[in-house]
């Protein structure tokens, strides 16, 4: 696969699609429009679709005859798959060959080099490396499934070091049992002696994988530390689809310049960062990555570290992108993520962004269909304004008013209540200060717990 850069287009590309049993013509479309969509995000234009009902995909070739005909006429393809394995020779054979002044054999005639055609076969499925095969060879364009096009966008995307490395590791992951072996491979000599090239590269996929996991480990352990360093703060997380529109919101919630683009996947690494203006005490929104229909487990798997901070976050505002005709199918497997991952315990708000797209009738339909959702658009100050508040209220009404008495030799104390709870009133007395706060329970108890050993250590001394 190839690292995609810069905002030029690499060509043309195809969809490819098989409607199964069970699956709506909405459904369907709504699925093509979605590939559409992380092609061009990859680079490409989309020039044509081909779509078949099917009870299941071709074992072959996704598609059935007729269709691979079909969509071998748009790439200039054969639209035959090769029977067989490709034929080996033995080094004797081809010295014979170059001897007599026999042109080598290719595998499969090379591709047209006419810039017109599609440069890419993008199917909407997960298929195995011999359908992607069959279908490069029918085709003479190369195949990516929908989790390979996801896998290169993340890839693409990528910034932090740890996003990084945990699309590698997916990469690789995918990449790996869709190695193919070259008709002139040989067996190796000296270290790895019997291997053939294939398994040479398949072991040393295995290696990178085992060294990109351990240097993972050791940053996910930084992150978890920072993460227990902040336990105890109230916490937001923002999940969602991808480009529903969760960085905007972040940016006008926190006043933080986090990146926003029109592009599926654009945020990769969690960005955690104080809502603005402040409050006491502080409550951190934070930014995760988007979720998508198919997302691939080991995307999943790999960005669980990150998707901890939905994990351990104190309230989930659930952002849905109103104006997309699909968004309660998006809803649904933004919910089906995090259940899977076990981050769905939390208490949660609904928050349907882009609501200045939206049509007064159509606005009306969506909060009769969610009376209790926030409708809104992260581009209108009143309506981020709105939210900060509920945002506000929904920790105010788990707030108590406790006293704490803080001695005097212990007045680094001081400034963990101040930053862990709202100061209410401060009372100098004989023993020390007398502190009265508003703070969430939790917070209150290990204070308080704080305040018993500062006074257990003074009766030891």
């Amino acid at each position: 696969m190839q690292n995609v850069s810069g905002g030029e287009s690499l060509g043309g590309a195809v969809l490819v699609a098989v409607q199964l049993p069970g699956v709506s013509d909405a459904e369907h479309e709504a699925s093509l429009v979605e590939l559409g969509r992380l092609v061009r995000t990859l680079g490409y234009q989309v020039v044509g679709t081909v779509s078949q009902r099917r009870d299941a995909p071709s074992a072959a070739a996704v598609l059935g005859e007729g269709k691979l005909k079909e969509l071998a006429e748009i790439t200039g393809g054969t639209g035959k798959v090769p029977s067989g394995a490709p034929q080996r020779k033995s080094k004797v054979r081809r010295r014979w060959e170059a001897e007599r002044g026999e042109p080598e054999q290719k595998e499969e005639p090379e591709a047209d080099e006419d810039p017109s055609r599609p440069k890419l076969i993008a199917v909407d499925h997960e298929i195995s490396p011999s359908q992607a095969r069959n279908l490069e060879r029918a085709t003479g364009v190369p195949v990516l499934d929908r989790t390979g096009i996801i896998v290169e966008i993340f890839h693409r995307h990528a910034r932090s070091r740890e996003a990084r490395l945990q699309v590698e590791i997916a990469r690789l992951t995918y990449v790996a049992p869709r190695l193919r072996e070259s008709g002139t491979s040989e067996r190796q000599q000296g270290r790895g002696a019997g291997e053939s090239a294939l398994e040479l590269d398949r072991r040393k996929i295995r290696d990178r994988v085992a060294e990109l996991r351990e240097e993972l480990a050791a940053i996910q352990q930084r992150d978890e530390n920072r993460r227990h360093q902040r336990e105890g703060q109230l916490r937001v997380a923002l999940v969602g689809y991808t480009n529903a529109g969760k960085s905007s919101l972040m940016r006008a919630l926190t006043g933080s310049h986090v990146l926003v683009q029109d592009k599926l996947f654009a945020t990769l690494d969690t960005t955690v960062r104080a809502l603005h203006p402040e409050t006491k005490p502080r409550i951190l929104v934070s930014d995760t990555v988007g979720f998508i229909k198919k997302l691939p487990h080991d995307l999943v798997a790999s960005f669980r570290s990150t998707l901890d901070e939905a994990h351990e976050a104190s309230l989930l505002l659930y952002v849905v992108d109103a104006a997309d005709p699909m968004h309660e199918e998006e809803l649904a497997v933004t919910r089906s993520v995090l259940r899977e991952i076990g981050a769905d315990a939390a208490p949660s708000r609904l928050v349907m962004n882009k609501c200045d797209l939206l049509s007064d009738e159509a606005r009306a339909a969506l909060g009769a269909l969610h009376p209790d959702a926030i409708l809104m658009s992260a581009h209108q100050p009143e309506d981020v304004a709105r939210l900060r508040q509920a945002i506000v209220d929904f920790f105010e009404t788990s707030m108590v008013e406790d006293e704490i008495v803080v001695p005097y030799a212990e007045q680094k104390l001081v400034g963990e209540i101040y930053e862990t709870a709202r100061v209410l009133s401060e009372a100098y007395e004989e023993t020390g200060v007398r502190v009265r706060v508003k703070g969430m329970p939790a917070v209150l108890s290990r204070l308080r717990q704080r305040e018993g050993s500062s006074a257990a250590g003074r009766g030891r001394r």
